[in-house]
């Protein structure tokens, strides 16, 4: 077991074990070496667990001995310092710290000892000191330990005795329910008389296949019948006979009847079960009991008839939308009848209905309220017709229209005929049974499945619009198919049928000729369609899908034509020069036929060059080309294809041979090179136009310059460029100019006119600039050295180029920026006056504002702080002095702060106190305004000196290079103290002494004369006493405590407040050390409630005032009584009637003096009440009769008693309160009379100062004192 693992948790081993073991397993060679001493040194190298006192010294038991004993010291330490506290009442807190440091230096400190069996791991160190902590706390502290509470609720769950005015230990459970305060009952019975009565609950049966007998009930009360007769009337003929149930099968229903009750008399109410198998009515004519009478019978029909069955008639389950249902619903029942289907549209309930059929026979009584149990006259019962009861078949049709696509299912719910009887097959369906009707297997569920109708009709042609299609092409008619819930729907499994009549045979009105032939087509998918070739007339007649027919919209029919293919003829004619007589172009006369809009190409060549292809198109069937070359030469048209709407692909029209020759010689002609339709120009200055020229030199060019209305006109002459520059006249006002060139005339002297013009823009003013303003004014107060954007205000186009200058800048350099937007910037870095010098847009130079042409720009001023003169600091060799103030004391200095609010300042705060070494920290604060207070630090004595080191605000961070510290210096006086010499002693006077407040020695400390404030208040008091003792001139003071300040009770001695001669003054904190006096004569006892009366089981409660223990002396009945009371609480359970008085008291202070009162209060005895003299009794009686119930009474008039009537049940069964009732007796008997049957006993008594009940409430019994 030496070689066993040790945890290292666990203890460890002694040296006596370890020395053992090192001798059996040797060195690590297994060779034994002779045993040398070594140094102790080498010793404790070797062997890092050897105790700090060698066991040669002091063996490891000695040490652990040693180390207990030690511990018992302390505890006895700990006592001792717990029993002073006790006494003198001594403050706990410096005895709980004192206990908790001696409790971590031995318990943390043992283990370095390192002795066996001491040496714990660290989390059981720490568990050990926190219960240590724990248990000093609650020493020192004098926190109490509820053991004796928790020892006594532990004790009262097996032992619950409670002190009586007897002085003895009683249950309260005993005194509380006393069983024998009511007694008696009485029990009433009332003789029955027998009846009968067949289908009391007028419950309906019927007969079918399934149900071939049925039970009726045949009620029978307070009898014993031998003989019983049945009439019955047949449904079918009328006819009726006599059933008679005899003795032995009334013995057997009897037995049967007896099975269902449970220890019955034999008059009880019975049901006897008689089978029938017939259908009829069924009335209970004659009962005999076994005194050969007849009972008393109740009249009551009974119908006995088919039963109601219901199924549907089978018709197609295939349906379109808007079909009827059109399906029956057979029912066969007696009438009247109600019979509920429900209906399914897609899986989802969309109502109920409820059919109901009148009977054929209107005198049948069940379609009227029945006001008795009979169903035919009592007299005429054998002559009565009862054809009503028979079951009648009816067909119901069920017609519905169906509006929704999908599967609808109407399912047969319920059918309930006249009688009541109800057959629920939806209860047969959720159970899963496919029931059918038996005889006939009908369904009961009706299933369609609804289909939308389809709808066709034709898009983008009608009778108005053909469709054209190129002759032997076919095309895809245009027939959209839909249904009635859809705009599109899937083509697949529709068949179309249609009309075609071809264009040949067609008459004059475009209708359909009479041989029309009729086509079929089927539409076997979505992706199919009717393509239809030949021309003529085609018209939807009817479409119908797999299941329903379908509806034809408009447009339903299409004409479809082969137009005429697209030819051309031409006719030219030469476009002559007017004026020189020379051809200038062809004018081509185009014949058109097709279908416009048509497509010519052909091309033209001049002379020997290349070929250019060109297209013209034209919506007209006749058209004229104009073609008229700009230069001279030889020109070639050819017309090359032709095309129109139908048919798109060109068709050659090369075997025409269309080919057009002609020599052009054009004639004067002049255009602008820029081909804008404007142009811009500045104010006051000309414009110039490039003009292009074509013809034969020289030209004269005549142009017109038109502005507001009025037109300059201008010509000029020899011409010899054709390209030739218009510079026009300055352009003096604002605004619109239109220069037109009219005429031009070449060498041939012909005058051409002309439609060339172009628009000049000249701006309205000349471009402008000047400074904007920031918040009103052209100047700003930006941070030094930061970058600060002026603002521009510029007119003209953009972009514009601005020179300006810096004036306080003694270079005078000009600077030029360029500015995009109209309310741009000049960013600057310096402080000064800017002036705009000059300024250009992207077209005209322009003027600058002198009103608005300079920016100042200065620098917001750096942050500073100073430090205002006054009476309370002076400035003294650069360092501020502050006005001498004591210490705790609110004071502070103002500061000035310039700048940008808030401010940032940062000041070092150095101490140098009166007594130990100096200390110092740095602080901060922010100021809103320019006014700042700086909060002097009064709490603690001595010469503190503030430096202001670092000031910042809004606009700058701080700069030592440009700021000066502030220095401020004051001297802080320490506060003058006062404490009692014993403080939290408890000084004791007797009210009766004279020497009533002796001395209390206080100890001041400051500078004299002193001036205390002391304060005495009473432990009832809200109000305290105060009293002044001024100058006091030395350090200790033996205060003396008026008479008249003391009373009766323990008052609590503060000393409020101190002050000194330098005026400096402490408020004595409430927590601080403070002194009892305790003037106390007797102690004192008074009720807690204010009654007088109590009754037995109440418990009678005192409060004790005093230093407990008390005893109390007190006489219960006459008799003297002492009790030992260790709290101030005194309680006794009033377990008899008498008179109880205190006449006493005394407490462990007061052990020598009695406090004498007088409180007494009675208890009173409990009432009581006794029925049929205590005893149970029994009381037969007839019906109408009534009964004497005698109730006896105890206790102090007048009563007040609540008795209970329940049902007289066997014991077995607990009894039913049927009636309860209150009464009042001012005697000691009282008589009730009662005619009900029950059992009769009282529940709850009252007199005039008790009351007592049995009846439970909250689950509890008792009684309670009244008041």
């Amino acid at each position: 077991m030496n070689g066993t693992p040790r945890l290292r948790s666990a203890y460890p081993p002694t040296p006596q074990a370890r020395q053992t073991k090192d001798a059996q397993y040797g060195t690590a060679t297994g060779v034994s070496s002779p045993k040398v001493p070594l140094p102790a040194q080498a010793t404790s190298q070797q062997d890092p667990q050897a105790p700090i006192i060698p066991f040669r010294l002091i063996d490891a038991p000695s040490q652990r001995l040693y180390v207990a004993s030690f511990y018992i010291a302390l505890i006895i330490w700990r006592l001792c310092d717990y029993y002073g506290l006790v006494s003198d009442e001594t403050d706990s807190f410096p005895l709980f710290m004192k206990w908790v440091m001696i409790d971590g230096v031995v318990l943390y400190g043992l283990p370095g000892l390192k002795i066996p069996w001491l040496q714990w791991s660290s989390t059981t160190m720490t568990l050990l000191f926190a219960m240590h902590a724990v248990f000093d706390y609650m020493l020192m502290f004098r926190v109490p330990i509820p053991l004796e509470a928790w020892l006594v609720a532990f004790t009262r769950l097996f032992y619950d005795r409670e002190l009586a005015v007897s002085e003895r230990r009683v249950k309260p459970a005993n005194v509380l329910h006393n069983a024998s305060l009511i007694l008696g009952k009485q029990i009433i019975h009332i003789l029955p008389e027998g009846s009968a009565m067949l289908n009391p609950n007028q419950t309906a049966y019927c007969l079918d296949a399934l149900t071939t007998s049925v039970d009726l009930p045949i009620w029978i009360n307070q009898t014993n019948p031998i003989l019983i007769e049945l009439l019955r009337i047949d449904l079918d003929t009328n006819s009726n006979e006599t059933l008679t149930i005899q003795p032995k099968e009334i013995k057997r229903l009897k037995k049967q009847a007896d099975k269902q009750l449970s220890n019955r008399a034999f008059t009880s109410p019975r049901h006897l079960q008689y089978p029938v198998k017939k259908t009829g009515l069924y009335r209970l004519q004659r009962v005999v009991d076994e005194s050969k009478l007849e009972v008393q019978r109740r009249l009551s029909d009974t119908l006995v008839v088919r039963c109601p069955s219901a199924y549907m008639r089978a018709v197609p389950e295939t349906k379109c939308i808007g079909d009827l249902s059109d399906f029956y619903l057979q029912v066969d029942a007696t009438p009247p009848i109600h019979i509920k289907y429900s209906k399914l549209v897609n899986n989802e309930e969309s109502g109920h209905a409820v059919l109901s059929i009148p009977p054929k026979n209107p005198i049948s009584p069940l379609v009227r309220q029945r006001t008795s149990g009979a169903l035919v006259s009592k007299d005429s019962v054998r002559n009565a017709d009862v054809s009503w009861a028979r079951s009648q078949s009816t067909k119901i049709s069920v017609n519905e229209s169906l509006g929704v696509s999908g599967q609808w299912q109407y399912s047969i719910d319920e059918i309930e005929d006249g009688c009541g009887n109800i057959v629920d097959y939806s209860k047969r369906r959720l159970a899963g049974s496919h029931w059918r009707h038996s005889s006939t297997e009908m369904p009961l569920e009706q299933r369609f499945l609804v289909y939308e109708r389809p709808r066709a009709a034709l898009r983008g042609c009608d009778s108005q619009h053909a469709l054209q299609v190129p002759k032997g092409k076919s095309i895809r008619l245009p027939l959209h198919i839909s249904s009635t819930r859809s705009e599109d729907a899937d083509r697949g499994g529709h068949q179309v049928s249609y009309l075609f009549t071809p264009a040949a045979e067609l008459p004059s009105n475009q209708e359909h000729a009479e041989d029309a032939s009729l086509a079929d087509f089927l539409f076997q998918s979505h992706g199919s369609s009717l393509e239809v070739r030949e021309p003529g007339l085609y018209t939807l007649q009817s479409i119908e899908s797999a299941f329903c027919p379908g509806e034809i919209l408009e447009p339903s029919s299409c004409l479809l034509s082969n137009p005429p293919e697209p030819k051309v003829s031409i006719e030219t004619q030469t476009i002559p020069d007017r004026c020189a007589g020379n051809s200038i172009g062809l004018l081509v006369d185009l014949d058109l036929t097709g279908t416009p809009p048509f497509r010519l190409s052909y091309n033209i060549r001049r002379g020997g060059g290349p070929t250019t292809l060109k297209v013209t198109e034209s919506n007209l069937l006749h058209t004229q080309l104009e073609l008229r070359p700009t230069h001279s030469g030889h020109y070639t048209y050819e017309f090359l294809d032709i095309s129109d709407a139908v048919y798109r692909e060109p068709r050659s029209l090369r075997d025409q041979n269309l080919v057009l020759q002609q020599d052009v010689k054009p004639p004067a002609s002049a255009r602008f090179l820029d081909a804008y339709p404007s142009r811009k120009a500045c104010i006051g200055e000309p414009v110039a136009l490039g003009i292009q020229l074509s013809g034969e030199p020289p030209w004269r060019l005549d142009y017109e310059l038109i502005h507001h209305g009025r037109r300059q006109k201008h010509k000029i002459g020899g011409i010899e460029s054709t390209i030739h520059t218009l510079t026009t006249d300055k352009l003096s006002s604002g605004g619109e100019y239109s220069l037109a060139l009219t005429a031009v005339t070449d060498k041939s002297g012909c005058k051409i006119s002309l439609e060339q013009e172009t628009k000049i823009e000249v701006a309205l003013q000349r471009p402008k600039a000047s400074f904007g303003c920031i918040e009103g004014q052209r100047s700003i107060l930006a941070l030094e050295d930061r970058m600060v954007r002026l603002p521009l205000r510029l007119q003209g186009e953009p972009p514009w180029t601005v020179e300006y200058r810096n004036l306080n800048d003694s270079d005078g350099d000009v600077t030029t920026g360029v500015f995009q937007n109209s309310n741009d910037g000049i960013e600057v870095a310096q402080a000064g006056t800017y002036e705009l010098l000059h300024v250009n847009d992207g077209t005209c130079p322009g003027n600058v504002d002198t009103t608005a042409n300079k920016f100042t720009v200065e620098w917001i001023p750096r942050p500073s702080i100073q430090v205002p003169e006054s009476a309370a600091i002076e400035l003294v060799q650069d360092k501020y002095i502050k006005r001498e103030v004591c210490e705790g004391d609110e004071d502070a200095v103002e500061v000035l702060l310039t700048g940008t609010p808030p401010f940032d300042v940062e000041y070092n705060h150095r101490v140098k106190p009166e007594r130990g070494s100096q200390s110092s920290n740095t602080k901060k604060f922010t100021a809103g305004i320019n006014l700042a207070s700086v909060r002097m630090e009064t709490g603690e004595a001595g010469i503190h000196e503030y430096k202001i080191s670092k000031v910042s605000d809004l606009s700058y961070n701080h700069d030592p290079r440009r700021f000066s510290p502030v220095q401020i210096e004051q001297r802080v006086h320490a506060r003058p103290s006062a404490a009692f010499v014993e403080g939290g002693k408890t000084y004791r006077y007797c009210k009766e002494e004279d020497a009533v407040g002796g001395n209390v020695p206080i100890a001041l400390q400051g500078q004299p004369p002193f001036h205390l404030e002391v304060e005495v208040r009473h432990h009832v008091s809200s109000k305290p006493e105060l009293v002044t003792i001024p100058n006091i001139e030395a350090h200790k003071y033996n205060l003396h405590i008026s008479h008249r300040l003391l009373s009766l009770g323990t008052h609590a001695v503060f000393i409020r407040k101190v002050r000194d001669a330098h005026g400096c003054q402490r408020q004595m904190d409430q927590e601080a050390p403070r002194v009892q006096v305790n003037v106390a004569e007797v102690p004192s006892i008074s009720a807690l409630e204010t009654q007088t009366d109590y009754c037995i089981g109440d418990r009678i409660s005192y409060m004790l005032s005093g230093s407990p223990p008390f005893n109390v002396f007190y006489a219960f009945n006459g008799q003297e009584r002492k009790a030992s009371v260790p709290t101030t609480n005194f309680r006794r359970l009033a377990e008899k009637p008498g008179e109880f008085t205190i006449t006493a008291v005394t407490d462990q202070r007061s052990a020598d003096c009695k406090a004498h009162t007088r409180i007494t209060k009675v208890i009173h005895e409990m009432p009581s009440v006794r029925v049929s003299k205590g005893r149970t009794a029994t009381v037969d009686i007839h019906a109408g009769g009534e009964a004497e119930i005698l109730f006896e009474f105890g206790g102090t008039p007048p009563f007040e008693f609540t008795y209970t009537r329940s049902s007289n049940l066997p014991k077995s069964k607990k009894p039913q309160i049927l009636d309860t009732k209150s009464d009042t007796s001012y005697e000691f008997t009282k008589t009730v009379l009662a005619s009900d049957e029950g059992i009769y006993e009282v529940v709850a008594i009252k007199d005039r100062y008790c009351s007592f009940s049995t009846q439970k409430v909250y689950g509890q019994t008792g009684q309670k004192m009244l008041t």
